[in-house]
């Protein structure tokens, strides 16, 4: 019996001194929400893993279209990255098989290969199909009802994280379309996949990293937004954390939580829906953005302009002011894409009804994603028989009592012939009045006049903080809001 129990106590002290000892060894490969079972990996490119394991571990990634494994070592801190070259997209699911020094961790499943974007902004990218804040998306239901009729679509939603230090991980996994799934899905972002994938009839997946009433300055990095004179980070990271949660206002802290953690994944550009908090910068906010394009490329891996970046244009809200502050920030959104260079903006005004002007998320959201697409179908994927482009101000001639407005982006001419709203002139005095306004069918232009003015000098159009405007070319784009007197 004594002998028994000493043996008992040796092999005791044996099992928990072994155990101790292999311990690590089996410590499980860990990856980020975003490299997951659902996703969707860049078609004919590099597609980047990533996670961590023991440091010095190798980590084996085996793709069913590859013929041998990929490896990677883990590096002292346990992280480590591999690439894997990508087929041709085709509508299947794959799968991915991980292993750490021989042994088997972990298996993705369903995963697709397509083009795969980034959407990030503010409320109006983040607002859900099934929307939010008594603000509807329209045919939610129906969009809801039949979404699973998408099975080759991906979204997945990031979950809010401010930090004001970079982390390597957010929350954020990949969503398949279905009633239970889709209401909670950005409606911009998967309307613009939907589009994406029924005209390029590959899988789409779009990653959505957005923050309502976010700044730009939020998106950017702590050692660019230091230099700006108008920003005090310390003392407003400072104010804008109650304990809780953060104020949206707060700069660095999106970048550092849901920008920087995603900055591996491959993908084939972005788009940006965001801009109504820094209504008032169009001074500053041109740059600021062509900055933020730039910094976002390098930390994707892209060049200068290699990731092409399109925006959506801040829809028509609010009541007047006499600062113009709403029209002349969208005029800043243009001068900001000629900046980014390899972008674009669509237009939005006329996406809005007359009960919305002071109701800053717009009910349609599907034809905002549509024309997203539009502009990547065109200007990413060459397919130019899809128009993109808005028609443009292009030049004005005088007639006496009459100025005839020509525009770009019209070749077909425009829509509709009578009725047209949104109009106004002025003569010397620079006081606008509305006009009247028809089409010249012969020279696709448009001819307006006022009775009040007698020898007009400026016309302007929708060039107010809530008017919407009719005027549209022969592909239902709409006239983008301009004025002729802009002398910057």
């Amino acid at each position: 019996m004594k002998h028994h129990c000493v043996w008992a106590l040796c092999a005791s002290f044996y099992i928990l001194h072994s155990t101790l000892f292999i311990a690590p060894c089996a410590a499980k490969i860990e990856l980020p929400d975003i490299v997951g079972d659902n996703m969707v990996l860049q078609q004919q490119t590099d597609a980047h893993l990533w996670g961590t394991a023991v440091p010095g571990a190798t980590v084996a990634a085996k793709a069913d279209w590859l013929s041998s494994a990929v490896m990677a070592k883990a590096d002292n801190d346990g992280r480590w990255q591999l690439t894997l070259q990508t087929p041709a997209a085709e509508k299947r699911d794959h799968q991915i098989t991980l292993s750490e020094n021989g042994r088997e961790q972990l298996t993705l499943s369903r995963v697709l290969i397509g083009e795969v974007w980034f959407a990030s902004g503010q409320s109006n990218m983040e607002m859900p199909i099934e929307g939010f804040w008594n603000c509807p998306v329209n045919q939610s239901n129906e969009v809801i009802a039949t979404s699973a009729q998408n099975p080759w679509m991906r979204l997945a939603m990031v979950e809010k994280n401010g930090q004001t230090k970079r982390q390597e991980t957010c929350k954020g996994r990949w969503l398949v379309p279905s009633p239970s799934t889709t209401g909670r899905m950005s409606a911009t972002a998967y309307f613009f996949a939907q589009m994406l994938q029924q005209a390029l009839d590959v899988p789409v997946g779009v990653i959505v990293s957005a923050w309502g009433g976010s700044k730009v300055e939020g998106w950017l990095p702590e050692e660019i937004v230091s230099t700006y004179d108008d920003i005090d980070i310390e003392k407003e990271q400072r104010e804008g954390w109650n304990g809780q949660w953060w104020h949206y206002y707060t700069p660095v802290i999106m970048y550092n939580g849901m920008l920087w953690p995603l900055r591996h994944y491959t993908i084939r550009g972005f788009l940006w829906y965001q801009g109504e908090s820094n209504v008032g910068k169009d001074q500053t906010y041109p740059q600021r953005l062509a900055t933020m394009a730039r910094t976002w490329r390098r930390d994707f891996g892209g060049t200068a302009e290699q990731l092409p970046f399109y925006l959506v244009e801040v829809a028509p809200y609010g009541d007047e002011d006499p600062w113009l502050s709403q029209p002349r920030f969208r005029e800043c959104q243009h001068r900001a894409a000629e900046l980014i260079g390899n972008s674009g903006v669509i237009c939005t005004n006329d996406l809005v009804a007359p009960y919305e002007r002071h109701q800053i998320h717009p009910a349609e959201k599907r034809q905002v994603g549509y024309r997203l697409a539009y502009m990547a179908l065109n200007r990413t994927y060459g397919m130019k028989q899809i128009a993109c482009d808005a028609p443009e101000y292009d030049h004005m001639k005088v007639m006496g009592r009459e100025v005839e407005v020509f525009f770009r982006y019209a070749e077909q001419g425009l829509s509709p012939w009578e009725d047209i709203v949104g109009f106004e002139v002025a003569g010397a005095d620079g006081q606008f009045v509305p006009a009247q306004a028809r089409l010249n069918e012969s020279n696709k232009s448009v001819i307006v006049s006022a009775a009040e003015v007698e020898t007009p000098t400026a016309v302007r159009y929708c060039f107010k903080s809530f008017q919407p405007g009719n005027l549209k070319n022969a592909r239902g784009l709409p006239v983008v809001p301009f004025r002729s007197d802009r002398t910057k």
